[in-house]
């Protein structure tokens, strides 16, 4: 049985909590021998995110998997090789048709077996749940402190932060220019036609800019900054 081992950092200090690239190495030889497998070799990628599997070992490795030229893939921990529950699930699929099987060493997996495939798919079903009952109470947040009026990511157009650093007040020169914009619109001007007359008036954007009709559509869509 061949064996390709898989390790990743993605900075240097990762070195001082375990996961240097010598301690993933040694971990996964000495799988390899428990599993009397020959290790063809280790591929590592250094300094990589595990954001996307855009990564030159990545590569390497998912050329050797499809080529048929391993058996197994040994990581010394799942997060290694991904960290996203969308990646992995993408990895498991594609080592299966390929006959391939996942070794973990920190999660003791191994996809080998009926028993290893139903836990790690238990834990991407787990962690799906998971990222997605965060997104749920994250929405839920948002929007309670909306309606109360409070500040959530950035300060819309027309408005300030109060005085107490937390709710939203109206600002009285965006709230004209946006009484402008809407009054114009209401009148038959294009977007154009209203960011032109805007600055022929001296009126400047948040950022002391001069409008463009795209800033113009912003408002009246959404009254999102300018």
């Amino acid at each position: 049985m061949k064996a390709i081992g898989y390790a990743r950092v993605s900075t240097d200090k990762q070195a001082d909590r375990g996961v240097s690239l010598e301690a993933q190495t040694a971990k996964v030889q000495a799988m390899a021998a428990v599993q009397d497998a020959e290790l063809v070799e280790v591929i590592v990628d250094a300094g990589e995110s595990a954001k996307s599997l855009n990564r030159p070992g990545m590569e390497r490795l998912l050329s050797l998997v499809d080529s048929g030229a391993v058996d197994v893939v040994i990581v010394a921990k799942l997060d290694r090789l991904t960290r996203s529950v969308r990646d992995l699930a993408e990895l498991l699929e594609r080592f299966q048709k390929r006959g391939v099987s996942l070794v973990s060493v920190a999660e003791s997996l191994d996809t080998g077996s009926a028993a290893g495939r139903l836990v790690l798919n238990i834990m991407v079903s787990v962690s799906q749940w998971e990222r997605e009952a965060i997104g749920e109470r994250t929405r839920v947040a948002m929007c309670f402190k909306k309606a109360q009026g409070e500040r959530v990511g950035e300060i819309p157009f027309g408005y300030r932060l109060a005085a107490d650093g937390v709710h939203l007040e109206a600002e009285p020169t965006e709230q004209e220019i946006i009484s402008r914009v809407r009054a114009l619109s209401q009148a038959g001007l294009s977007t154009r036609r209203i960011a032109e007359r805007l600055n022929r008036d001296g009126y400047r954007t948040r950022r002391g800019g001069a409008w463009r009709f795209q800033y113009v559509a912003a408002i009246l869509r959404t009254g999102a900054a300018a």
